[in-house]
């Protein structure tokens, strides 16, 4: 399986305040538009400069396709 491209920008400062901002609306996340989604969008864009983010979204990573491998519907090779 192909691992999927998200484009990132290639400015630093860009992605950190645009990771964090992510973050601080996923919290909020019950109010309209915003949501929880956003958590885990921030931390992908906080990973690239981060070795803690990278760290914590590759277990969350490795954790999901566990899970996803459980499922009945999915098939294995």
């Amino acid at each position: 399986m192909q691992k999927p491209r998200i484009p990132i920008p290639k400015n630093r400062i860009f992605r950190l305040i645009l990771g964090w901002a992510l973050i601080a609306g996923g919290i909020v996340g019950f109010l309209p538009v915003v949501g929880f989604w956003m958590i885990p969008l921030g931390m992908v864009f906080l990973s690239v400069d981060s070795p803690f983010m990278r760290r914590l979204r590759r277990r969350g990573q490795v954790w999901l396709g566990r899970k996803w491998e459980k499922l009945p519907f999915v098939h294995k090779k």
